[in-house]
């Protein structure tokens, strides 16, 4: 069982002082031009980058690549709240989504590339050069609503389609994790399920979305490993070979 990751989560000074960055300043604007424009132009790829850096797994994914010290880029939208809430740990990127210009920007030296939420798969011309790209998809629930929620969900159902057809035949290695309906329960408090169909039906929260994530970002697969994940009772002691197990079995 894994520690939920609210354990290590307090916020960005407590944060900067585990980690003995300096507190934000004045000049501190100009440290995030410099860091997006130093990114630009290299071209060593050893980035995650973290596509909706605004999103509340997403930050808890941002949070869980600081710990293990890998080099983040982030997609938000106010680049001085992300550095307040994670010091110089990232590289904030602001930008127009549609904009090839910067999705290739922001694309520059990454070589996985995290999805907690639909919509950015959709938008690149092109992942050459990604290593892995790991989804965590909402389709089977967004399939499943009906009624109102469902004309509430439509977009977010067409985006997510679009995504997973877009990766799968991209030829890229990648991990799509589809999830039931996300709740605010703490991870780390339940085992997992992982049987054909539990998404339609299951929840599973958003601490432990983000912990799988993670888990599934350096176990790349040859192709690529679709699967469904809810919180149940099965204990998972070794993500690696469950991993392993959940590809024997697709």
């Amino acid at each position: 069982m894994h520690k939920p990751l609210s354990f290590f989560y307090s916020g960005g000074p407590k944060l900067r002082k585990w980690y003995g960055a300096p507190g934000l300043n004045t000049e501190d604007e100009s440290i995030l031009e410099k860091t997006n424009e130093s990114s630009e132009e290299d071209e060593a790829r050893d980035a995650v980058l973290v596509t909706d850096g605004d999103n509340e797994i997403g930050q808890t994914i941002i949070l869980s690549l600081i710990i293990k010290r890998i080099r983040v880029k982030a997609l938000v939208k106010d680049k001085r709240a992300a550095m307040e809430s994670f010091g110089t740990y990232v590289e904030p990127m602001t930008g127009d989504p549609k904009d090839p210009a910067f999705l290739k920007k922001s694309l520059k030296g990454v070589r996985a590339i995290i999805c907690p939420t639909e919509g950015f798969l959709s938008k690149v011309e092109s992942l050459k050069g990604i290593q892995h790209v790991v989804i965590l998809s909402q389709l089977s629930v967004y399939k499943g609503s009906s009624g109102v929620q469902a004309m509430i969900n439509s977009n977010a159902l067409k985006l997510a389609e679009q995504d997973e057809s877009i990766l799968i035949s991209s030829g890229i290695p990648h991990t799509i994790v589809r999830t039931g309906a996300l709740t605010n329960d703490r991870g780390g408090k339940s085992g997992f399920s992982f049987k054909e169909g539990c998404s339609a039906n299951g929840s599973l929260s958003k601490e432990d979305a983000a912990f799988i994530c993670i888990e599934a970002l350096d176990v790349i697969p040859e192709r690529g490993l679709v699967f469904e994940v809810v919180n149940g009772e099965e204990k998972v002691l070794n993500w690696k070979d469950q991993f392993a197990k959940l590809t024997e079995q697709a």
